[in-house]
């Protein structure tokens, strides 16, 4: 089976994020990266898939050169290959034109399942993965807790012209703690819900062998344009305000409790 896993690099949570002059971005050259953790998930559950039914894992990325990084690191996890869609616009670059960027690169390569995380840890909007199925031609389902691939289970065609065609079982969350299990032929495309698995981290031997595995670099197709705009970003400002409340012991208890309820949010 052939699996791609499309991953990002994001800053790490831990840096104090700077606005660029504009305020529409983050300044880059500050930052320290590391990859989408959501990501990292989608890439364990293709490595298990591989050591269950075999094949190959290939690590999909669009980005600059920095990239790069975070790609051999799934390259020392285990992934076999990569490839990189490199172009400093796909930097802060918007979901759409992320997922027409790697559908370019992908196409040909046909692959079999194709898993990317639910959301990235920056922008959030959790659609590249959508739209990229959508540009492949695949079916998708999103919010995805555990994958199981049969053989064959889906017939294709009528009478003796029937064909079978393996397929994925997923088990999707939905609210509420309520769960949905969705039968879909191959290929197919989902975006892994985060913590579904233990990860597992890059050994010597992976790190060594990182070096030696092919990463094929491709241009970012022509005409591609960005389908939104970030018109403005704002750090977040601590602010901290005491209110006495003042009455009867039950008046008193009655506005606080709806304080709890409709301005703090918290019953």
């Amino acid at each position: 089976m052939k699996i791609a896993v499309c991953i990002k690099q994001v800053p790490t949570r831990e840096w104090q994020p700077r606005l660029d002059d504009a305020k529409t971005w983050i300044r880059e050259q500050d930052a320290s990266y590391e990859m989408n953790e959501p990501d990292a998930y989608a890439l364990e559950a293709a490595l298990r898939l591989r050591e269950a039914h075999g094949g190959e894992v290939v690590v999909c990325s669009a980005g600059p050169p920095r990239v790069q990084q975070v790609i051999r690191e799934a390259l020392a996890r285990g992934a076999d290959r990569a490839v990189h869609v490199e172009d400093e616009m796909l930097a802060a670059a918007d979901a759409g034109m992320v997922a027409e960027a790697l559908a370019a690169a992908m196409v040909e390569e046909r692959f079999d399942l194709v898993l990317t995380g639910l959301q990235s840890e920056d922008q959030g909007h959790g659609q590249t993965g959508v739209i990229l199925g959508e540009r492949l031609g695949m079916p998708h389902s999103t919010i995805i807790m555990e994958v199981e691939v049969h053989a064959s289970s889906t017939e294709v065609g009528e009478g003796a012209h029937a064909l079978a065609r393996p397929s994925v079982r997923v088990k999707r969350e939905l609210e509420g703690g309520w769960f949905q299990w969705v039968t879909m032929p191959l290929p197919a495309l989902l975006t892994i819900q985060s913590g579904i698995n233990q990860l597992r981290y890059a050994t010597l031997k992976g790190i060594m062998g990182a070096k030696k595995k092919e990463i094929r670099r491709v241009p970012m197709p022509a005409g591609i344009q960005p389908s939104q705009q970030v018109v403005s970003l704002a750090v977040p400002v601590r602010s901290k305000e005491t209110r006495i409340l003042d009455g009867s012991p039950a008046d008193t208890a009655r506005e606080l409790i709806r304080l709890l309820r409709d301005e703090a949010r918290v019953l």
